[in-house]
């Protein structure tokens, strides 16, 4: 297995671990993701109005990177405090959730991942099971029209034939029978509860019952969904007995959504239907379904400041990430009043242009034998070879290429144009003459369709 594939800030699960999902429905449903290529990834909640990297700060045993930015308050508590209010002042009056959506199918996301409730337990969604949430008389967006951020969100995407997927975190930091207060550790002092779970057996279990009601009110009153994206591997029966017993809400949520793919990240096992690199690609072909998740700036919730991938780099890792057989969400994390940061969308609407021309080399593909050679990238649809070749902005392509393939070829076009291209075919590769020198000034990535003559 290569190491590559476990990098990132929490690395992932193992190819050669992987547990087919036993319901033909949700197998199915496998080949529907693996279709999808692009998701829109977003981390939204109070922590935006700082600019902090979503709920790590509340935890001091993460305290040395992610309170970098905390420059105002030296004492933990009192700012924990401080974070935790947050919410009475989140008021993100220009929440246009169409307007998100739109431009996610404009741009050529084929799915949604948002998150429903991160591990500080803010939740965005109007739940009955605790009042850290949106909808709180003390929030001042509680009156507005989208006050249900979960519910305007998930339908204005499904309203543009999108996917839905919901992230939701297995710790909360906020619930009372997570990090209870006066047990055995202090509470924030690191990503665990504060009790040994065989000695409180009767906590843990309010925190299951707790779990299991936020998850069914999700499945049960927020439409169609097509995957839960659980977050916070820690939250397992293998590490301090943390067993939230999630095979059986997940039961329980496939009777109402029985298309439901699960993705229980880092733990493996019969609910991690897909496997989660993060800010990480994967070095070879993987061929079970994976997702390699990836902030467009620096961090997952908005940064005041941030610095944004350019378009270019965004369609070459798209590149990458599809050859080796998965697919790319990309977070951007939205500002404080609603909007999505500038930047991040003049550098996605890049990527959405080359996509327009060159989407068939993307969208249902499958990795080829081989992932990547002298500079071009490989994917496959039915008998169809596209070969893939990254371009730098000072990098151009002139009178012939060599694609390294013992393919037979019929047919050799321009992906971008559709214009068939003069070749020959050699034992190990095919020449292709161009009819005009091809610029990197001008695209990002140039795309071969090659019909295979057999």
């Amino acid at each position: 297995m290569s190491d590559t594939i476990m990098q990132g800030v929490h690395g992932c699960s193992r190819e050669d671990s992987y547990v087919q999902p036993k319901d033909p429905l949700v197998r199915e449903r496998m080949e529907w993701f693996r279709d999808q290529k692009l998701a829109l990834m977003m981390h939204y909640g109070p922590y935006s109005q700082i600019g902090m990297d979503a709920s790590w700060s509340l935890s001091d045993e993460d305290a040395s990177w992610s309170r970098k930015n905390v420059d105002w308050e030296d004492d933990s508590t009192t700012y924990r405090k401080q974070y935790v209010n947050l919410y009475k002042t989140f008021n993100p009056l220009r929440l246009q959730p169409e307007k998100w959506a739109d431009f996610a199918f404009e741009n050529g996301f084929r799915y949604l991942i948002f998150t429903t409730k991160h591990h500080d337990g803010f939740c965005m969604w109007d739940t009955k099971y605790t009042d850290y949430r949106i909808t709180a008389e003390d929030c001042p967006f509680h009156t507005h029209k989208h006050a249900d951020i979960v519910r305007s969100v998930f339908d204005a995407f499904r309203n543009r034939d999108l996917g839905i997927a919901a992230y939701f975190s297995k710790p909360d930091w906020n619930c009372p029978w997570y990090w209870a207060e006066g047990m055995d550790r202090s509470v924030a002092a690191d990503r665990y509860p504060t009790y040994e779970i065989s000695e409180h057996p009767e906590i843990w279990e309010r925190f299951t019952e707790f779990t299991h009601n936020q998850i069914m009110e999700l499945m049960t009153n927020y439409g169609h969904i097509d995957i839960l994206w659980l977050d916070g591997g820690q939250v397992n029966p293998n590490i301090r007995g943390m067993d939230i017993r999630l095979s059986e809400v997940v039961a329980r949520a496939r009777k109402i959504q029985p298309w439901l793919i699960t993705a229980d990240r880092t733990v493996g096992g019969e609910n991690e239907n897909y496997i989660t690199p993060e800010q990480s690609i994967p070095d070879r072909v993987i061929r079970v379904p994976w997702e390699s998740c990836v902030t467009v700036g620096t961090q997952w919730g908005f940064r005041f400041g941030d610095t944004y991938k350019s378009s270019r780099y965004l369609v070459k890792m798209l590149i990458q990430v599809v050859s080796h057989g998965g697919n790319l969400a990309l977070n951007v994390g939205p500002q404080p009043d609603g909007e999505l940061p500038p930047e991040a969308l003049r550098e996605l609407s890049g990527l959405g242009r080359w996509l327009k021309q060159n989407g068939d080399a993307i969208y249902g593909t499958r990795p080829w034998d081989i992932a990547c050679r002298d500079g071009f990238y490989f994917t496959r649809k039915g008998s169809t070879l596209y070969a893939l070749s990254p371009l730098e902005a000072d990098e151009s392509l002139r009178d012939a290429v060599t694609i390294p393939t013992a393919v037979p070829v019929r047919t050799v076009s321009l992906l971008e144009t559709g214009e068939n291209l003069s070749f020959r075919q050699n034992e190990n590769s095919v020449t292709v003459t161009l009819p005009r020198p091809i610029r990197g000034e001008d695209t990002p990535a140039v795309v071969f369709s090659l019909t295979p003559s057999i």
